[in-house]
C-alpha cells in the first residue's frame, strides 16, 4: 500500500489530492513539525533533508512533491492527470510544473518562512515584504495565462496535476493582503479546483477548516 507522510496544509496537500483523484488505496502518516518529528533520525532516513512529504511505494522511498506527483502520474496513466508523453501539451505540463515549484512555491515559502534565511528580524521583514511583491507578480503571470487561453484549467480544457499544485499554493496565500483568490481569472479557477470531490476529501482528511482559500 502507498504511504504518504504529510503535514496539514503543507505542500504534501498536492500529492494527497492526486492520491484522491487517482482513487488508489493509501495510508496517511502525520508528521508533527511542532514536535520536530521531521528532524528525528527515523524520518531523516526517509528524507535526509528533513522535509515533508515523503511517499513510500513498496520498496521505493521518494521525496520532493513534484517528483512524487510525476511518479503517481506515471504509475496511474488512467487517471489522466497529465497529457501524453511526447506531446507538446506534455512539454507545457513540465514547464508549468517547474514554474510552480521554482517560482510561485519558492516566493510563497520566502514570504511565509523568512526565518529560514536569516535570524535578523529586520531582514526577515524585508524578505517577507519583497516576497509578497514577487508573489503578486507571479499571480499576474498565471492569471494572464488563464485569461489568454480561456479554458477552465491551467492547461486549457483538461484538468491535470498542475491544478492541484496551483490550488495548494493559492491556499498558502489566503492570509496575504492580496490573496491569490482575489485575481480576476485565477480566483474563479481556484474555486473550480476546490469544487472537485477529491480536493474536498483531501482537505477534510487533513482536518483543515474553512475558508480553504
Amino acid at each position: 500500500m502507498l504511504k504518504l507522510y504529510y503535514y496539514p496544509s503543507y505542500i504534501s496537500l498536492f500529492p494527497h489530492i492526486l492520491l484522491e483523484e487517482i482513487g488508489v488505496e493509501y495510508e496517511l502518516s502525520f508528521v508533527d513539525r511542532f514536535a520536530n518529528a521531521h528532524k528525528r533520525p527515523d524520518y531523516l532516513k526517509l528524507n535526509p533533508n528533513g522535509l515533508i512529504p515523503v511517499l513510500i511505494d513498496d520498496e521505493l522511498v521518494l521525496y520532493e512533491a513534484s517528483a512524487i506527483g510525476l511518479h503517481l502520474i506515471d504509475q496511474h496513466p488512467g487517471a489522466s492527470l497529465a497529457p501524453p508523453v511526447g506531446t507538446p501539451e506534455r512539454a507545457h505540463f513540465y514547464k508549468w510544473l517547474m514554474w510552480l515549484a521554482t517560482q510561485l512555491h519558492q516566493a510563497l515559502a520566502m514570504h511565509l518562512h523568512p526565518s529560514k534565511w536569516t535570524d535578523d528580524p529586520d531582514i526577515q521583514s524585508a524578505l517577507k515584504a519583497r516576497a509578497e511583491i514577487r508573489v503578486g507578480e507571479l499571480f499576474d503571470v498565471i492569471d494572464t495565462e488563464l485569461a489568454t487561453h480561456g479554458g477552465p484549467w491551467l492547461l486549457g480544457g483538461s484538468y491535470s496535476a498542475l491544478d492541484a499544485y496551483a490550488f495548494t499554493l493559492c491556499r498558502w496565500s489566503r492570509r496575504m493582503a492580496r490573496p491569490g483568490a482575489s485575481w480576476p481569472h485565477f480566483g474563479p479557477y481556484a474555486r473550480r479546483v476546490l469544487e472537485r470531490p477529491a480536493v474536498r476529501r483531501a482537505l477534510r482528511q487533513e482536518h483543515l477548516s474553512e475558508p480553504w482559500i
